[in-house]
């Protein structure tokens, strides 16, 4: 019990932190480091550990990975872009655009690749036309955040669910989303009020002078024709992970692009992440956690939506979303419920990505890709942002699951 403990501990206070202090080992490092000690002090032999790791989430979010590493390399996110920009007049118009773009897109991929791509062209857009970009990057984090809560495939946590839970892919989008769009428009609303001097105005945008895109049109057909019929087969009832890995694998075939480029766009660290965590975490249910643990948690009502929202929102926000929900398994998996309680943890351990920079991958990825460019996201600047859209996209949330 006592390896077990300290291991999940440390190992969890690197997730909550980002790395370990005084050396470069980060979050993927950790966990990595967890799972072996996990093996090698005897807590799990070699054949649970393997067991632990649940490959369907780790195929599902390297198939949609490779997907969107191929609309990326064909140019599709500068196109729309530029289909964006020679319509859009007024800055709110063109937050609204940003918004709903990431929004859309986080839910039919990972909302982490979403920030990765379209921060540096919202970012170059902006200071084409002479805004503000802060307020513009923190409705492209939030609305990733907002919108990935609509879909199984959003973002990595509701991925972890949907395995878990066996949910079906029409039923999570049926339940979520609805509170996905409610929390766009709110995204909207929010940023914009607290931004007046940027949005609340007359003043026309000019019309930017844009770098000719050059996209490799059959293989932007080719990915969207794959998108689709991945999404068609979702709906339709067929094991996601399978149709994602199949889907992405079969973009591999092609003369166009070399495997090298979209191996290369392919977020290794965080799947290395994922299995070593899964590990952690069983390790530490096979040794720590019993019967008695169980029942002194499920005193907590947990199968109250909101008791359950906000213990997930303080965990999420203490050791973040994945690790949370990974930490919440065995307790979920007990209730009367189960399935619609894991609907409530995927809804509330999205949203509490909003509240501070730190809450969410996708946060620091859009904060890392300003930041490498001149352009800083105080923790502040959106904290004071970020709080009343968690909070109130949150109530909603709980309101429409109640």
């Amino acid at each position: 019990m006592i390896p077990a403990i300290l291991i999940f501990a440390c190992t969890y206070l690197v997730m909550a932190v980002g790395k370990l202090p005084g050396y470069r080992m980060d979050r993927a490092g950790a966990a990595l480091l967890g799972a072996s000690l996990m093996v090698a002090t005897g807590v799990l032999d070699v054949e649970e550990a393997y067991r632990a790791i649940d490959m369907g989430t780790i195929a599902l979010l390297l198939g949609m990975m490779i997907v969107a590493a191929n609309l990326r390399l064909s140019g599709f996110f500068r196109l729309v872009s530029a289909f964006v920009t020679a319509r859009v007049r007024h800055p709110l118009a063109l937050l609204a655009a940003v918004v709903l773009v990431a929004g859309v897109f986080s839910a039919l991929l990972v909302n982490d690749t979403i920030c990765l791509v379209m921060a540096p062209i919202v970012l170059d857009l902006v200071r084409r036309l002479g805004r503000n970009p802060v307020p513009y990057l923190l409705g492209l984090a939030m609305a990733s955040n907002a919108g990935s809560v609509a879909t199984i495939t959003g973002n990595p946590q509701n991925m972890i669910i949907g395995s878990l839970a066996g949910i079906h892919y029409a039923t999570f989008a049926a339940w979520l989303a609805p509170v996905a769009l409610f929390s766009l428009v709110l995204t909207i609303a929010v940023v914009a009020l607290l931004h007046p001097r940027e949005f609340l105005t007359r003043e026309r945008l000019p019309v930017p002078k844009l770098r000719p895109s050059r996209p490799n049109l059959p293989l932007v057909w080719k990915s969207l024709a794959a998108l689709a019929a991945m999404i068609g087969f979702f709906l339709a009832g067929y094991p996601i992970a399978e149709v994602a890995v199949v889907g992405g694998s079969a973009l591999l075939l092609t003369r166009r692009v070399k495997a090298e480029k979209v191996y290369f766009d392919i977020d290794w660290p965080l799947l290395l992440m994922f299995a070593g965590l899964f590990v952690v975490v069983a390790g530490f249910d096979k040794a720590v956690l019993g019967p008695e643990t169980h029942a002194a948690v499920g005193r907590l009502s947990l199968d109250s939506v909101p008791m359950l929202s906000a213990v997930t929102v303080v965990l999420s926000n203490l050791v973040s979303n994945v690790p949370a929900v990974l930490v919440l398994q065995p307790f979920v998996a007990g209730l009367a419920e189960p399935q619609a309680a894991w609907l409530v943890v995927a809804m509330a351990a999205t949203l509490a990505g909003n509240l501070t920079l730190v809450a969410s991958v996708a946060n620091l990825i859009v904060a890392q890709k300003a930041r490498a460019e001149g352009v800083t996201i105080s923790f502040w600047a959106h904290l004071r942002v970020g709080a009343p859209m968690m909070l109130l996209s949150l109530l909603f949330g709980i309101w429409w699951l109640s």
